[in-house]
């Protein structure tokens, strides 16, 4: 990452760099080609560099993740990108059912080097079909591994290690992240109070935002990166109207994720919470919370607190979808009431 970067920014040097490096990378997705860039520009660029390795398709999620699946499958590195991630549900089937499986069913090993791109959730007023946190709906796939965009992270060694794993990979991106600035660690603290680390092996370390000078927090915070930013004003405002000191972890890989490389900072806070953009019911925040119990039951002092969006559908009106997501004043509460 460079100093002052936007996410988006840090994102499209990102598939540069990758596709650079490896000459069977293919892009591939709706209105990716030059000058539009994709809905969000983050391909710009791409076809005026790499020619006839960027393909631009027909409005069609099943149809471009067929072809993905068939580059996949031949040996090449395709990146397929979903023009809204809340569509990714019409390649559903092309997805959990020939993506994932073709690593292990034909016999042997058969690595499947493809990354789906999917732009997601709310706070733009794009509606109920333009808004949604998809990312429990492929939790518990054999051979899927699911990620989110992070702006502690540096997307150029997570987009690599997700081209090289070798199964296939989802990145949900959560749309306002696009034009928020990455953080660097050499950069200072993290909303003028978090110092910024990592913990867990390269290259999808678990970025850990801590107070400076508190070494026993009160409780954890869980976070995808998606909710980073909405994390750090919750826990912000908690330390400096309530003196509360929440100690924050954002991982970049969501699934399969092992909380055991957060067992000790969650028994020695002994209070949890894990917060998830989606709707409660089958979530992210719900595994994760599984396994912390299998881990750290003994040292918890509270139950594991869940905050989810509303079970409802995401509205336009921005006044009205504020109501329905997380936003930082509720998670804010949640936290002082697990606190308390």
């Amino acid at each position: 990452m460079t100093r002052n970067e936007r996410v988006g920014e840090n994102l499209n040097r990102a598939l540069h760099e990758v596709m650079a490096a490896h000459d069977d990378t293919f892009l591939i997705g709706e209105d990716v080609l030059d000058p539009y860039g994709g809905a969000f520009n983050i391909s710009k660029g791409l076809s005026d560099r790499f020619g006839d390795r960027v393909l631009t398709t027909p409005i069609s999620e099943n149809a471009i993740l067929g072809v993905a699946n068939g580059l996949a499958l031949t040996g090449n590195k395709p990146i397929a990108e979903m023009m809204f991630g809340d569509f990714i549900t019409l390649a559903f089937d092309q997805i959990v059912n020939f993506s994932a499986k073709s690593v292990s069913m034909y016999g042997t090993r058969h690595p499947m080097h493809l990354v789906v791109r999917c732009p997601v959730g709310g706070r733009r007023g794009y509606g109920p079909t333009h808004s949604q946190s998809p990312q429990k709906h492929f939790l518990g796939v054999p051979d899927l591994h699911l990620f989110e965009l992070s702006p502690f992270h540096d997307t150029s060694a997570v987009l690599a290690g997700m081209v090289e794993l070798g199964a296939p990979c989802v990145f949900f991106e959560d749309k306002v992240l696009y034009t928020e600035r990455t953080h660097r660690r050499e950069a200072g603290p993290v909303g003028g109070l978090f110092s910024l680390d990592f913990v867990g092996e390269e290259p999808f370390p678990v970025a850990r935002l801590a107070i400076e000078g508190v070494d026993e927090p009160d409780l954890v915070l869980i976070a995808p990166g998606g909710l980073a930013h909405r994390a750090v004003e919750a826990a912000r405002a908690l330390f400096l109207s309530h003196e509360i000191a929440c100690e924050i972890y954002v991982p970049a890989r969501l699934y399969p994720f092992d909380a055991k490389v957060l067992a000790e900072p969650v028994a020695r806070a002994g209070r949890v919470c894990v917060v998830d953009d989606a709707p409660p019911g089958g979530s992210w925040g719900g595994e994760v919370a599984q396994q912390l119990y299998s881990h750290c039951w003994d040292a918890l002092r509270a139950p594991v607190r869940l905050v989810h969006s509303a079970d409802a559908v995401i509205p336009t009106a921005l006044h009205l979808e504020e109501n329905v997501l997380v936003s930082s004043d509720s998670l804010g509460l949640a936290l002082r009431e697990l606190a308390q």
